[in-house]
């Protein structure tokens, strides 16, 4: 990705936080990708970790339609999918002999592998390790919550596209307007 592309989702991504009462912590910690795929108007996600403790977090992400966040699980981690604003569709699956179990706005769910949710603003879905989701957008825009158990995205995330990697190559066309998370390591 180029620089001037993130600098230019993080700016989006801030107009809608604004436009729709999403104020941010001071010094946001900002993630930005393309999912190593090179293509982020297909692949990609813009994401803030608002809290990060050893026992949980959460995130606030934004997505454009048409930016899918590719298929995968967790060995470890639970969580929390909230869509905060417009509307999203997510994918489950489990590749197994499992029940795709999940919860909707609390409430036991069994589905059927490749079952697509459609989540409008304020619901939520809970989703157990081994349960497989892709989501994206149905809407031009949406913003996304996540409150999860503890966050690991190097080693707790199982990508079915084996060329998926976590933060994306970048081409410093221009200075960033913030530090990503990848900046940091």
């Amino acid at each position: 990705m180029k620089r001037s592309e993130i600098n230019q989702l993080v700016r989006d991504a801030s107009v809608c936080f604004e436009a729709h009462g999403w104020a941010l912590p001071p010094n946001p910690r900002w993630d930005v990708t393309d999912f190593g795929l090179g293509d982020w108007r297909r692949y990609g996600l813009v994401l803030i970790n608002l809290a990060e403790e050893p026992e949980y977090c959460e995130k606030l992400m934004y997505a454009r339609k048409d930016m899918t966040t590719p298929g995968h699980t967790h060995h470890v981690k639970k969580e929390d999918i909230v869509c905060r604003w417009g509307r999203l569709q997510i994918q489950l699956w489990t590749h197994s002999d499992r029940p795709v179990e999940f919860k909707l706005d609390g409430e036991p769910k069994i589905g059927a592998e490749g079952e697509l949710l459609t989540l409008e603003a304020g619901q939520r879905v809970t989703l157990f390790p081994g349960i497989y989701h892709e989501f994206a957008p149905l809407t031009s825009e949406c913003i996304i919550g996540e409150v999860s158990t503890v966050n690991d995205d190097v080693n707790d995330n199982v990508f079915l596209n084996a060329d998926v990697g976590r933060y994306p190559q970048i081409e410093e066309d221009e200075p960033p307007i913030v530090r990503l998370l990848s900046d940091f390591s």
